[in-house]
């Protein structure tokens, strides 16, 4: 009998500890990380081997080829632009757990461990410094979520005159690079649908795939974008919850003042009133 309430006391303390754990999970800053890595990943990932089938596509059927020196061309562009991922990716990686601990630092878990007072001082300087950061980067992802737009839309005009192609017979399309400011205005880099570089070129699963890698690192700017939001309204909250913890700790601390004043002067008049009667 001893042996089976001692089981279910066990049971219980780890029930209440598991609970207690759940209870301390900042879910709304792990949804939006979630939703943050998941973007973050489909944008560098898809985005740098877009970058790579673009460069193969310019090289093999617009035949064009990197210039000698220290020129600045396209292809030294797109090379910039894969460095820039990689930054990107570690950077956003190290923030998001950044974000996760400041969830964490503004649960009921580390408030019982910590105590208030810690929680509401450090607490209201963290989330303020993570709110601006967290502005600023969504303003960021906007404007790469407006600069990814580009490609797709241009991809999206070389896979319209593709199908247009074989619809229409005898049509003499063509894509001219100086339109989109790939090239000078010197230079003339274009294919028509006459040409057999472009029917290769159509008929390969290299645009094909470029084009909707693209359109997924896209979705991953615009996902990340949805995360900054989604960030911006819990650091909100968390902002609120520490402000009203610090207004409560204020309180608290001036009602036990009170409190204690309280209790001294009853103590006084007591040993005044035990004195004056012996």
């Amino acid at each position: 009998m001893e042996e089976n309430m001692e089981e279910g006391q066990t049971q219980k303390g780890c029930f209440e500890c598991c609970i207690k754990c759940l209870g301390g999970i900042p879910y709304a800053s792990l949804i939006a990380t979630i939703l943050l890595y998941a973007g973050v990943a489909l944008f560098c990932g898809c985005g740098h081997e877009a970058l790579s089938g673009t460069v193969n596509i310019l090289q093999t059927y617009f035949e064009m080829t990197r210039a000698a020196g220290d020129v600045i061309d396209v292809f030294t562009m797109i090379d910039i632009f894969k460095y820039v991922i990689y930054g990107v990716a570690a950077a956003f990686f190290v923030y998001g757990i950044l974000l996760m601990v400041e969830g964490f630092f503004t649960t009921g878990a580390i408030k019982d461990l910590y105590g208030d007072f810690k929680i509401t001082t450090c607490g209201r300087c963290v989330s303020a410094w993570f709110i601006m950061l967290t502005y600023i980067f969504m303003l960021a992802w906007l404007g790469v979520t407006a600069f990814t737009s580009l490609p797709v839309y241009m991809y999206f005009n070389l896979w319209t005159i593709c199908r247009n192609a074989t619809v229409v017979d005898g049509a003499n399309l063509c894509l001219d690079l100086r339109q989109y400011g790939i090239v000078t205005i010197g230079e003339e880099k274009k294919v028509c649908t006459t040409s057999e570089s472009f029917i290769k070129m159509c008929d390969s699963n290299e645009l094909n795939m470029t084009f909707h890698l693209f359109i997924v690192a896209l979705a991953g700017a615009g996902a990340a974008v949805i995360a900054m939001v989604h960030y911006l309204m819990v650091l909100s909250a968390n902002w609120a919850y520490v402000k009203d913890a610090c207004r409560m700790q204020k309180y608290e601390d001036i009602k036990s003042k009170e409190e204690q004043e309280l209790h001294d002067i009853h103590s006084t008049r007591s040993k005044e009133r035990l004195n004056a009667y012996t």
